[in-house]
């Protein structure tokens, strides 16, 4: 990973005390580099002030918008204090902060979009199997429409360039809850270099899930809108966003 490179790791979190504070500094260790910038979610503990006194940056919003939306909030800022690249790890523990290096590195590669992977061999993973069917089905869609094998497209262990992060600081498309396949095939169609690598991953520390409870099935009739959405009514929209 260069020394040039102005890395922004962006951290969304929603009531994450009990694990951003160990998050940032695994962070800061693997990667002495990089500003982590810590998007706080609305939360009503203490993720904020943790975060601070970890080392990060926090961004507060003023009430709870949703995981997407906290994304687009740091692409925004990164587009505003002129990143290089972003990557977004996750604030629960999940994620691995040892291979950032690597996913920065194949960005320098010429990748415009690198998406982690847990299901290529770095590692075990275990997914309960609702979800497991769940995810099949929407490898098989992305595979149906764009023509490219995504093995994890529920991955929120990405790094872009700054080609990506500001097409979506300035999108109105950017979806606020769960930004999923739905923005791979975005992605795809936006003319953007998508690839996977191979990371490690672990079962979140706090046990919270975005697709536990009601959730799935809320989740699965807003992807297959979102992705209709993508192919039936933005697509040129997309395509004439991209090249301004």
């Amino acid at each position: 990973m260069s020394k040039n490179n102005k890395i922004a790791v962006l951290v969304p979190a929603y009531n994450e005390a009990l694990s951003i504070e160990r998050v940032v500094l695994g962070i800061k260790e693997a990667n002495p580099n990089v500003d982590v910038i810590v998007i706080n979610d609305g939360s009503a503990d203490e993720t904020a002030k943790l975060a601070k006194k970890a080392g990060a940056k926090a961004l507060s919003l003023p009430v709870n918008l949703g995981y997407g939306a906290a994304l687009q909030t740091g692409y925004k800022y990164a587009a505003l204090n002129d990143y290089d690249f972003t990557v977004q790890i996750d604030g629960d523990g999940q994620h691995d902060p040892n291979f950032i290096k690597d996913m920065i590195e194949k960005l320098n590669q010429g990748c415009d979009v690198v998406i982690g992977s847990r299901f290529l061999g770095v590692g075990e993973y275990e997914n309960p199997a609702a979800r497991q069917i769940g995810m099949l089905f929407f490898r098989f869609l992305i595979y149906f429409f764009i023509r490219k094998k995504i093995t994890d497209p529920t991955s929120g262990f990405q790094a872009m360039n700054r080609k990506v992060f500001h097409f979506f600081a300035k999108t109105n498309q950017y979806p606020s809850d769960f930004p999923d396949a739905d923005i791979i095939i975005l992605m795809h169609y936006a003319g953007f270099n998508v690839q996977e690598m191979p990371v490690k991953m672990y079962k979140s520390e706090t046990g919270k899930s975005m697709h536990s409870g009601w959730k799935p099935l809320y989740y699965i009739i807003k992807m297959l809108l979102s992705i209709f959405a993508v192919l039936f009514g933005n697509r040129h929209l997309v395509k004439v966003e991209n090249a301004s």
